[in-house]
C-alpha cells in the first residue's frame, strides 16, 4: 500500500484536535510539531528543557504549548499525566536516545529501554483514559536487529552493548504497539495504536558518536540520510491517516531508508504476541503502571 508522495500539504484540517508530541524540542519532534500545528492542531510539546522548548515553539506557526516531561523519571511522567485534563486526540511517543554509553534512569532502568520504552509505556497508560483517537510510537529501522530479553531488560546479567540496547528498545516500541492494540480491541475501544519509523534522518541522535563510530555515522549521513522534515512524514502520516491499528509506517524508498510515507512490514520478531504480552507484564511490573484493559483468558 503506497501513498502518492504524501506530504504535510496533504494533511486534513486539524483544527480542534489536541496532540502531545514528546521530544518536540529537537530533530524529528520539531518537524512533527510544526507539521501538525501548521494544519491547525493544538500541539503540546512535551520536553525535558522548557526554555529550549519555548524557543522552538516561538518558531512554529500555530497553536503550541510547552510542558515539562522527563521520560527518565517516572515521577515526571506521573506529574505530566496528573496535570492533564480533557480529551487528548493523539499521543505521539517520539522522544528517544540512541546508542548512548551505559547509564541508568532515575528509577534504575537501563537508559535506552527506560527512555525509549518504559517512560513512554508509563505515559501512554496514564494518559489512556483521555485519548480518543490514537497512540503513535516512533520506532526505528534498527528494530529488526532487536533480540529483546524480557528477563533482563536492564542489562543486569549481560555485558552492555549500546547498539544492541538501542535495537532492543526499538523492538520494544513495536511489541508495545502490538499488545496495546490487542488490549484496545479486546475492550472494544475505537482508539488505535500505530507506529512509524523515519528511515535514516539527519538528527542529533548520533551527535555523541566518536572515533570509528563517528566516522561511520558521518559517511552514512552524507550518503543515505534525509532531512528531518521528510523523516517526520511517516509519523505525521501515522498520526492523521485512516489506517488500521498496529500499522507500521516508514519511507517508501530503497530499503525504507528515505522517501515518502508508506505502510511497511515490521520484523516477525516484533509481531510475536507472546513476547509482546510478556514485555507488557514486565513493563507494568517495573513502572507500576498498567491499563485496565483485559488480558486473554
Amino acid at each position: 500500500m503506497k501513498s502518492k508522495q504524501w506530504t504535510t500539504g496533504d494533511l486534513p484540517d486539524m483544527s480542534g484536535k489536541t496532540v502531545v508530541v514528546t521530544g518536540a524540542s529537537s530533530g524529528l519532534g520539531i518537524a512533527t510539531a510544526r507539521g501538525l500545528a501548521g494544519a491547525g492542531a493544538r500541539v503540546i510539546m512535551a520536553v525535558r528543557n522548557v526554555a529550549k522548548g519555548e524557543q522552538v515553539a516561538g518558531g512554529i506557526h500555530g497553536k503550541t504549548e510547552v510542558r515539562r516531561l522527563e521520560l527518565t523519571s517516572l515521577a515526571s511522567v506521573r506529574e505530566f499525566a496528573d496535570a492533564w485534563s480533557g480529551d487528548l486526540d493523539i499521543l505521539i511517543n517520539n522522544a528517544g536516545i540512541m546508542q548512548v554509553p551505559e547509564g541508568k534512569t532515575d528509577d534504575g532502568f537501563e537508559l535506552q529501554i527506560g527512555t525509549n520504552h518504559l517512560g513512554h509505556f508509563a505515559l501512554t497508560n496514564l494518559l489512556l483514559p483521555h485519548i480518543i483517537d490514537r497512540v503513535v510510537t516512533v520506532s526505528s529501522l534498527l528494530s529488526t536487529r532487536g533480540r529483546l530479553d524480557v528477563d533482563d531488560l536492564n542489562w543486569e546479567r549481560r555485558r552492555y552493548r549500546a547498539s544492541a540496547a538501542y535495537a532492543d528498545s526499538k523492538q520494544a516500541n513495536l511489541l508495545f504497539t502490538l499488545e496495546l492494540q490487542r488490549r484496545l480491541t479486546a475492550e472494544g475501544s475505537s482508539v488505535r495504536a500505530v507506529s512509524a519509523h523515519p528511515g535514516i534522518a539527519r538528527t542529533n541522535l548520533s551527535g555523541h558518536f566518536t572515533g570509528v563510530q563517528g566516522v561511520g555515522a558521518a559517511i552514512v549521513g552524507s550518503l543515505m540520510t534525509q532531512d528531518v522534515e521528510r523523516g517526520a512524514l511517516p509519523t505525521v502520516y501515522a498520526a492523521t491517516q485512516d489506517i488500521p491499528g498496529n500499522t507500521f509506517v516508514g519511507p517508501d524508498g530503497f530499503a525504507h531508508l528515505r522517501g515518502y510515507p508508506v505502510v511497511v512490514q515490521p520484523s516477525r520478531a516484533s509481531q510475536d504476541p507472546v513476547l509482546a504480552a510478556r514485555l507488557w507484564a514486565r513493563s507494568a511490573e517495573l513502572t507500576k503502571v498498567d491499563s485496565p484493559v483485559p488480558t486473554p483468558a
